[in-house]
């Protein structure tokens, strides 16, 4: 491939006096670092929530979807770090969406909302096994999970996560092979459910539903921080980040497949948003041995507290950048109260937004259409365009071009479909509720 013209796309970047890039992006990371980070963006118990996405498309068209999403998604993520390659050889190195397009903080605050209501929702979870007539309410778990991210969120910076990362990734292993295994043994015993596959009877419902699928489906493969995981990377970075998204597409290969060809066989139409409700009906005993369950659960809720750090990096990232100062060191006192009360009061407001709106369940698929839909399906094709100016004769223009249509049809509809189904279930919302809304 040519090299790309070497006109400024994107203005300059000073980052000398820069806190946030300093102190909350390091750049010490290798490739595995990298691939860690991508696999605990990506890779998480929203998984649990494809053989509901396939609710909506059945068997053909929900693998096809899976796989056109999976590879799109690599081939956006690849040219989106080659776009951020280029920069950095030119001098520019941009390591920030924020720096390349639309403040991308709410999705990422969003997201970390999400992390700690589901945590919150494993706890309960365990507290319900051990004391069936206990008296605690979903949001006094949020909090108990509210504290410890306060905790966790004093690691100074995104690469002093690295091994907390790798252990999430092992951890989203673990969670897959247990539930998978638990939907085969229960397929194949004498216990196993009815199973319907038929799709909604009014061709306007299947068009809703195929599209609020298709929603979901974006943002269980949606990542809003991919500029600030490859700045981790130490320069050069050029090729680190390609063996990172391998390593993570590794992961994903094995975890999304596995986990909606066995759920949807499993339970079909009555595929709930998070398989392990189905393994664990409100009636009746659970449908799959206690101790595994109960791992899964472990482990999920282990994972949260990774996911809920990494997409909290873009906030602290913004917070240093406007409180600490770079003539100081990281641990200075000057530095590290700032650091400690800020961090501590956004923990709080995730927290508190968790406990009050326990409904994620119909704005993942507004998130997923709204925001990762644009972010991961239509701007990394647009950036490589504008930034190595392929010919309007090359094959690379236009399957560019042709996905950003696609997708940008995809959004619109995925997103009228997402808004329709919320304004459904608006009757059953509740603030500080203790039962989530699918």
């Amino acid at each position: 491939m040519a090299d790309p013209p070497r006109s400024e796309v994107f203005p300059s970047s000073r980052l000398d006096n820069d806190a946030g890039a300093l102190f909350v992006l390091q750049s010490k990371g290798e490739w595995w670092h990298a691939g860690f980070h991508l696999t605990t963006a990506i890779v998480g118990p929203t998984i649990l929530t494809l053989p509901y996405a396939f609710r909506g498309l059945g068997w053909w068209l929900g693998f096809v979807c899976l796989t056109t999403m999976g590879l799109v998604t690599f081939y956006a993520y690849y040219l989106m770090s080659k776009v951020l390659d280029h920069c950095e050889k030119s001098g520019r190195r941009h390591i920030r969406f924020r720096e390349l397009a639309a403040d991308v903080l709410a999705i990422n605050t969003g997201i970390g909302i999400g992390a700690i209501l589901l945590a919150g929702q494993c706890l309960e979870i365990m507290y319900s096994s051990l004391f069936p007539q206990g008296t605690l309410k979903l949001y006094e778990f949020i909090a108990m999970v509210t504290a410890v991210m306060v905790v966790l969120s004093q690691l100074p910076s995104f690469h002093s996560l690295r091994h907390i990362n790798c252990v999430s990734l092992l951890l989203s292993l673990g969670y897959t092979f247990l539930v998978v295994a638990a939907c085969i043994n229960l397929g194949l015993s004498k216990h196993a459910p009815k199973r319907e596959y038929s799709l909604e009877p009014s061709d306007s419902g299947r068009v809703f539903s195929a599209f609020t699928s298709i929603s979901i489906i974006a943002a269980i493969f949606g990542n809003g921080i991919l500029p600030e995981i490859q700045a981790t990377l130490a320069p050069p970075a050029t090729g680190k980040m390609l063996k990172g998204l391998l390593l993570c597409y590794s992961v994903i290969f094995f975890t999304f497949y596995s986990a909606a060809i066995s759920g949807y066989w499993v339970f079909g139409n009555n595929s709930s948003s998070n398989i392990l409700k189905n393994l664990m009906p409100d009636q009746g005993p659970t449908l799959a041995p206690i101790v595994v369950i109960g791992l899964a659960v472990i482990f999920v809720l282990l994972q949260l507290f990774a996911i809920g750090l990494v997409y909290s990096q873009v906030a602290y990232e913004i917070m240093e950048k406007k409180s600490a100062d770079t003539t100081k060191g990281m641990f200075s006192r000057r530095n590290l109260v700032p650091r400690l009360i800020l961090r501590t009061l956004y923990m709080a407001f995730c927290g508190f937004m968790a406990a009050m709106l326990p409904f994620f369940g119909d704005i993942n698929a507004v998130v997923g259409a709204i925001g990762f839909i644009p972010l991961d399906f239509v701007l990394p094709m647009l950036l490589y365009n504008m930034t190595y100016k392929p010919t309007k004769k090359s094959f690379t223009y236009w399957i560019n071009m042709t996905i950003m249509v696609v997708f940008t049809c995809a959004g619109l509809m995925g997103a009228f479909s997402s808004v329709r189904k919320l304004v459904l279930d608006a009757n059953k919302f509740k603030l500080f509720s203790s039962e989530v809304v699918d």
